[in-house]
């Protein structure tokens, strides 16, 4: 006889110290858990605060607020009859943990700090947390007076232990201890703990599923057992998203999946599975005679079961089916995580809407392109009835929580909140503009054209009348310093206008509320430095600031065809131009060729500086060997030398970058991810290019 249990785990989406939404979100879940008939409840790493509270760790009142939170559910009539992983921080002798926290009907059974913590990229936790290093060791730990008067306990296990049930026993990981190399699981599985729990804040990053998945199936295809794992939705204040996808696997098979993207603030996935599938599945000769040599964990006893009683058959109780993985394409993560991030954004800082400088490039394009898949995210939700997307959407349009509006048309939702301006000069050509209207017209935003000549002029007389002195485009006979200080005029003058437009436009509408305006500047372009300090590309937010020049393109093809926009072939077609130098008959100012190297090469550069950690030296001898007979060793020598370079005399652009959506491994973003100087004097890194000269002088006379 088999023991059936109904297991739920989930992703909610959190925000940073919404202490009251959190517990609230925490208690629906908890709800939709018992409706399946679950006897299990998982949630994400630090649900009571959200992850992404950073150093507001470092205050106690984030401690305090969460225990409060935690007597609420401790009482709460909703939160009984099913056990409990709940996560939130406590501090235990004067240190700073991050937590686990099982309880069952009233009662804390366990506090199970985490082992190892994130400290790279994305994550600092060791400037808030200290990890637990007691590996399968527990203390007592003194449980608040406010505590005590609800459970009559004044005492409870803290550290490296499980819970013994009735029928199984369950153990809990934390997020980065999955990624370990040696995982907790793995000891765990083989002093017979069945049931395992992650509960995480992980972040999307585009391509980055298949390789979280793929450890956790792994984690049970090895070792057998049942991993339920949990995960926050949504962005919590930061430039985050994360991305859910709760699952459950029992023994490497995936058995329930939640959404990657989604709105709804909570999402529960439950599976039934057996027991005795595990017990047979770890039946190998193997497994048994290492667990003999693998140090046991205190075991937590409890009057609890997971499952209904073993002697009786009950027909109803049917096994989860295993079922294939669901995966996203690459151009899909970016229709929708920018998308849904943009969402929180707008909602949670009570905006009236966007603004986006239109430039009828393909970057503005594709962040126009990514705020309407947002309305459509928007429709497809209030269609599906979730009244929290409906009440968040007639707030965002200014309409009070009496009038009847539901988004039904992604197009006219648009009309109500997105605004979208093309700011041309004298530089700019009429294919720029005429694709910014029709793009603004397809997409449904509300579009002002204007041309900003004369505010132009007026910048460049004023240095005229103090200096005495005329700069000229190069073109038309003046230096490269002229040249590019008149470009940055018009680029910086935009982002001026933008604020204005996007404080007054609302008003000029008879709306109340401002805009927030919209960076469009990618990856490739912030790693090189290829835009201006404080132009258009200085923004409340940037959806695309984590993306390639190469997934933009790829993004704005698969929106061609999904959203039926033929408009969008014009954008991939045209030559990328800041149009910011006159046009001439012999010459058109293109991107690539300002830059001195292709988008796609950037991208290269991008990976080897930061994801394989390569200076000049080492990316020069890797290019050698993927770009030789295509490019010479002195071609590829001197596109190395001028990234560094370019990339050094920019790098002070990334300390004000504007904060956008981390979509890609390689971001230069100074502010949270890339922590590098911001001036590097040796800009020409002179010791290696000597070096790289000698390969290139040795290879010449070989």
């Amino acid at each position: 006889m088999g023991h059936f249990v109904t297991l739920a785990t989930c992703a909610l989406n959190q925000w940073a110290l919404d202490f009251e939404g959190n517990l609230d979100r925490i208690i629906q879940s908890i709800v939709k858990a018992k409706a399946q008939g679950a006897s299990l409840r998982v949630g994400p790493e630090l649900e009571i605060t959200g992850y992404g509270c950073l150093d507001h760790f470092l205050e106690g009142d984030t401690f305090l607020h969460s225990w409060e939170m935690y007597a609420k559910l401790l009482v709460h009539e909703d939160c009984q009859d099913i056990l409990l992983d709940v996560g939130m921080p406590v501090i235990h002798k004067n240190v700073r943990y991050n937590c686990r926290m099982l309880s069952y009907n009233g009662k804390i059974l366990l506090i199970r700090p985490k082992l190892w913590l994130a400290n790279d990229g994305n994550y600092r936790e060791m400037r808030y947390f200290t990890p637990w290093m007691k590996p399968r060791e527990v203390e007592i730990y003194s449980l608040p007076r406010m505590i005590n008067e609800i459970t009559g306990q004044s005492e409870v296990d803290f550290g490296d232990a499980v819970l013994a049930t009735k029928d199984a026993v369950l153990g809990a990981e934390t997020c980065e201890e999955l990624f370990t190399p040696s995982s907790p699981h793995i000891n765990m599985a083989l002093d017979g703990i069945e049931i395992f729990t992650n509960s995480s804040g992980s972040h999307h990053e585009l391509r980055k599923l298949d390789l979280r998945l793929g450890l956790i199936t792994e984690a049970t295809a090895k070792c057998g057992g049942v991993y339920l794992y949990a995960n926050q939705r949504g962005c919590d204040g930061d430039r985050l998203y994360y991305d859910g996808a709760p699952l459950i696997v029992v023994n490497g098979k995936v058995v329930g999946q939640g959404s990657q993207f989604a709105l709804t603030d909570v999402e529960v996935v439950t599976a039934t599975i057996d027991l005795e599938d595990v017990r047979s599945y770890r039946s190998s000769m193997s497994h048994g005679l290492q667990s003999r040599t693998t140090p046991g964990y205190k075991r937590i006893r409890t009057d609890f079961a997971f499952s209904e009683s073993g002697s009786v058959f009950n027909p109803r109780v049917v096994p989860t089916k295993p079922r294939p993985i669901r995966y996203h394409s690459p151009e899909e993560e970016i229709a929708l995580g920018p998308a849904c991030w943009l969402w929180d954004y707008l909602r949670r800082s009570k905006a009236a809407g966007f603004f986006l400088p239109l430039s009828g490039g393909i970057d503005s394009c594709a962040t126009a392109v990514i705020v309407y898949s947002m309305c459509r995210l928007v429709v497809q939700a209030c269609e599906e009835g979730d009244t929290n997307v409906v009440h968040d959407a007639r707030r965002v349009v200014g309409l009070t929580a009496g009038e009847d509006y539901v988004p039904t048309d992604p197009t006219e939702f648009a009309s109500r909140i997105f605004h979208t301006s093309y700011m041309g000069t004298e530089n700019s050509s009429f294919d720029t503009r005429t694709r910014a209207a029709r793009l603004a017209n397809e997409v449904g935003s509300y579009h002002v054209d204007l041309n900003m000549d004369t505010a132009v002029s007026a910048v460049r007389d004023v240095f005229v009348f103090v200096t005495g002195k005329k700069p000229s485009f190069r073109v038309h006979g003046g230096s490269d310093t002229e040249n590019l200080a008149l470009q940055n005029i018009q680029a910086r003058l935009r982002m001026v206008l933008a604020y204005l437009f996007a404080q007054l436009l609302p008003w000029v509408r008879g709306r109340a509320g401002g805009l927030l305006v919209l960076g469009s500047a990618n990856v490739d372009e912030c790693l090189r430095g290829y835009l201006t300090k404080y132009d258009c590309s200085s923004a409340d937010i940037n959806p695309i600031g984590g993306i390639s020049k190469t997934d933009l393109k790829a993004f704005i093809a698969y929106a061609r065809d999904k959203f039926h926009m033929p408009i969008l072939q014009s954008f991939l077609d045209a030559t990328p131009t800041a149009e910011l130098e006159p046009i001439t008959e012999t010459y058109v100012q293109s991107d690539e060729a300002d830059m001195g190297m292709t988008y796609e090469e950037l991208s290269v550069f991008g990976r080897l500086r930061k994801i394989e950690k390569c200076g000049p030296y080492s990316m020069f001898i890797k290019l050698y060997h993927e770009w030789t007979p295509r490019l010479s060793a002195e071609q590829i020598a001197t596109k190395v030398k001028n990234f560094f370079f370019y990339y050094a005399i920019n790098r002070h652009k990334m300390t004000v970058i504007t904060p956008s959506y981390h979509a890609e491994s390689y971001s230069p973003d100074d502010n949270r991810f890339d922590l590098r100087p911001f001036l590097i004097p040796n800009q020409r890194y002179s010791w290696a290019a000597k070096k790289i000269d000698d390969v290139v002088n040795k290879l010449k006379t070989n």
